[in-house]
Parts: structure tokens; sequence; C-alpha cells
């Protein structure tokens, strides 16, 4: 039977939204109040540029359009016994309030250091002394590089590679002077500066400030690396030789590295799969920003030896695949026969595989040749993680402006950093094949683990794609977060062509 008693409950909690007046009137009662995006923002807990969506024709949903909608019904009443009072003599509103809406955030009564580069600022960013436009700053800031940038006479720089000038190394920039140590990252800090500078521009126009912000993306991420790498050990940004077969044969061909990119799909679904759910792996490439990266350039070695301390590019022969019907080969649609280059997180799965504490999968890949340097994880850990805790952040605000700007980063960064005319500044097609690899190698992961969990794989695509049958939930966690997955689409067993 129905339980009326649990109906009569959940209608006596129910209520319709709250009412917000039309989009255009938002921002006249905020304005009219003389308050800024970023106060609105910061009293609701929210983004800036969350807030401007919202004045332009998007609506908040939840206990948080209560809150809106209690705000924008405050600021009529306050405007309207605004109204009602004459002023006081003492006061005016050209002295009271000063802060316009290029301006987002309140002065500092006083200068103090900036925290991104400390020379004094009279400006602060949710409470963080800092100047508010780049061209103040002496931080590097979104920009592209500028190559003229002297290098001191006791140092000599890299020499460039001709396919891309190099960049001044890191340690030959200025280091930023009389900073005050503060606990607060100073990264993410960068991100939000462009967005609400991109809103500035723009007049709150989210379109127009998300293609800028699209534009800007390649030096932006840059100019971001450059800040979390300030007292690196390691220097990345000189360019040394590469192994032919790291070079395309042509201007529209590719070079010799195999990554391996599944492109897989089942053929014979069991009788009772029952419905087919795909899977979205969000920020593939962020996660794939975490691999063994080799730091120097990449040295000549023979033999089926492998250093777990060393990584690069390697020639293999692959071991023969015997899961093909139900699980997708880790070196992904390969026909031709014969050894093959493949990066170093292809190499270290192969060699899980065959030393699979469950059973191996596969015999041991056998390494013929070898392009490797002195390797480590931790390269663009920071990089990754600033990028990280912007989207969670957005995410959490509702932000799509941030959430789209940080997409574009990490993706173009990555996709770029080989030979590129839209980021010269960076040019290492070895990195770029490892990270790409490290993504396609993470979603394999994720389909042999669903696998192992006794659920169905019924496809596996490119970076990101994953069919499966069976009850998902009990193995990934939904949600737009870096560690879950979203649903794309739910679909009948017999379209296993379904994209």
């Amino acid at each position: 039977m129905t339980d009326y008693n649990a109906i009569d409950a959940l209608l006596a909690h129910a209520r319709t939204p709250a009412d917000l007046p039309p989009a255009e009137q938002r921002r006249t009662l905020r304005q009219a109040l003389h308050l800024t995006r970023t106060q609105v923002a910061q009293a609701l807990g929210v983004s800036p540029s969350t807030i401007s969506g919202w004045e332009t024709g998007r609506d908040p949903s939840g206990e948080i359009r209560e809150k809106y909608a209690y705000f924008l019904n405050a600021a009529q009443e306050k405007l309207r016994t605004q109204n009602d009072t004459p002023p006081h003599p003492e006061t005016s509103p050209t002295t009271e309030h000063t802060t316009t809406d290029k301006k987002e955030d309140a002065p500092h009564p006083t200068p103090q250091p900036c925290v991104l580069c400390g020379a004094p600022a009279t400006d602060e960013v949710e409470g963080y002394p800092q100047h508010l436009h780049p061209d103040h700053c002496t931080h590097p800031h979104p920009t592209p590089p500028q190559p003229e940038t002297p290098t001191p006479p006791h140092q000599t720089a890299p020499t460039p590679q001709p396919q891309a000038p190099a960049r001044t190394p890191e340690h030959h920039k200025p280091a930023p002077r009389h900073r005050t140590p503060h606990p607060h990252p100073r990264t993410p800090d960068l991100i939000t500066q462009a967005v609400q500078n991109a809103l500035d521009t723009h007049a709150g126009d989210l379109t127009a400030a998300t293609a800028e912000l699209q534009r800007r993306a390649i030096p932006d991420a840059m100019a971001l690396l450059d800040t979390t790498r300030i007292g690196a050990r390691y220097d990345i940004v000189g360019h040394p030789p590469l192994p032919d077969i790291l070079r395309k044969k042509s201007a529209h061909g590719a070079d010799e590295v195999w990554e391996a990119r599944p492109h897989w799909t089942r053929q014979d679904a069991p009788p009772t799969t029952g419905d087919i759910t795909a899977l979205d792996i969000n920020g593939a490439y962020l996660s794939a920003l975490k691999t063994h990266l080799p730091l120097g350039a990449l040295e000549y070695s023979t033999g089926n030896v492998h250093s777990r301390r060393r990584a690069g590019i390697h020639l293999i022969t692959p071991p023969e695949w015997d899961h093909h019907p139900y699980l997708p080969n880790p070196l992904g649609n390969r026909e031709e026969p014969g050894p093959v280059w493949v990066t170093e997180p292809t190499l270290r799965l192969l060699q899980r595989l065959a030393t699979d504490q469950d059973g191996p999968l596969c015999d041991p890949p056998v390494i013929h040749e070898s392009f490797t340097s002195g390797a480590t994880e931790q390269l663009f850990e920071k990089f990754r993680q600033a990028l990280r805790d912007a989207r969670e952040k957005a995410i959490t605000e509702e932000d799509e402006l941030t959430l789209e700007y940080v997409k574009s980063m990490y993706s173009k960064f990555v996709s770029t950093m080989g030979e590129s005319n839209y980021n010269r500044a960076l040019y290492r097609p070895d990195w770029m094949h490892i990270i790409r690899s490290q993504a396609f190698v993470n979603l394999w992961l994720k389909a042999h683990k669903a696998h192992t969990a006794g659920l169905t794989v019924m496809r596996v695509m490119g970076t990101d794609e994953l069919h499966i049958a069976g009850n998902w939930q009990q193995v990934f966690t939904e949600g737009r977060g870096v560690s879950q997955v979203k649903v794309k689409d739910v679909y009948a067993p017999t379209n296993t062509s379904h994209h």
C-alpha cells in the first residue's frame, strides 16, 4: 500500500521556488546600491561569474535561489527606503560609495605587499592584498612570454630548436621580492583574476567572456605553470634535442610514437546484460598530468632493461592479448605486427599486467631500444592541483565560465606541447605523448576495474568514454569531480554501436 503519511510529509515540506525579478533588474538593483559582483558573491557563497550569469539570464536553484531572492527583495526594500529618506547633510552618494563595477573589490585602507609580486597594492581579493590589473603587477601574468627577456651574464640560455624558439628558463626570470609569506595558495588567484577581468571587459557577457578566456587559455596556462614552478628544482622550458622518432615525417603526418588510444566495442553481449550506461570520465587530461615524465635530454640505450627511476619512449615487441572479447587490448587498435615505439605509461601498464597478483593477463613486453631520462611524477603536480582546485570550486559554485576556462587551459596545454604554432614556449612532444598515453591507461584501468567487479564492459573509447552494463554505482561514484564519473546516456544492449 502507498504510504500516505510519507506523501503528506513530502507535500508539507514542498514549496514553490522563490520568485526572482527579471535578469536585467537584478543587475540594476545591485548597481543602484553600489555593490560589486564580488561583494554579492561573497555574501551568497558563490563566484562573481555566477552572479554575472544570474544577471544575464540564468536562474539559480535550490537553497541558493532562496538566498538570492532574499537579497534582491531586501535590495528593493532598501532602495525604496532610501528614496523616501532625505540624505544626511554630511554624506552624499558621491563620497559615500566609491566602488564601481569595474573595480570589484574594495580598496585596502593602506598599501600592503601584493600577495603575487610583493609590490605595494591598494586592493584585495578574498582578503589578500594584490593588484587587480595584470599591468600593475610585476609577477608574470597571463600574457604570451616575451622572447627578448635578457639573460644574465653568468648564465647561458638554452639553444632554441628550429620548431619552437626557446623561452627564457624559469631560473632566469626575476624572482618576486619582498613577498609576505601567506598560507593561502597564490595560484588559483590567477584563474579568478583572469575570469573577473574577462567579465569586466565584456560587461558580464558570458558568451564573449568565455570566447576570450578560451583564446587566452594557452598563454594563461603557461603563466600559471610559471607561478607553480617558482623555486622548483627542475627547469622545464629548455628544448633538448629530440630523437628522429619524435619528429613528424611530413607537415600533416605523425611521428613514430604509438599512444595506445583505445577504440573498442564488445561484439557479443551476454543475454542478461540489461541497459548499458555510457559514462564520461571527468578531467581525463587533468588527471594524466600526474605521470612519470623525463626531465632532461633523452638518452639512447638498448636491451631488455627498464629502470623505474627513468621514463621516456621504448621500442617493444608487445605481448599477445587473449582477452579481446571482453577487455580491450592495452595497446589500443594496432593491427600492424612487430615492434612498436610506445610511451612510459603503456610500457608500465603491460609490465603490471604481466605480473598481476591475481594472475598475469599477458606476457611481459620485450624492450629492444629506449630513449629515456631521469623522471619524476611531481613535475606538474602543483600546476595540476591549482587547476583541480579551481575546477572543484567552480563546480561547487555552479560557475560554468570558470569551469570552461580551466578545461581549456589543461586540454590545450597538453595538446599544444608538441609541434604547435599555438604554444612555442614549450616544445616537448615526448611529454605530450606520455600525458596522452597516461589518460588512455587511466581509462583502461577503469574498464579493468569494472570487469573485475563483475560488470560487463561494452565500449572503451578515447580518453573518457566507458560504456558498462550492470550496477556501475558499486564501482564508480557519480558526480563532476575529477575522481567521479558522469552519465552521458543509457541505451539498450542491442545498439552496441551507440555513440
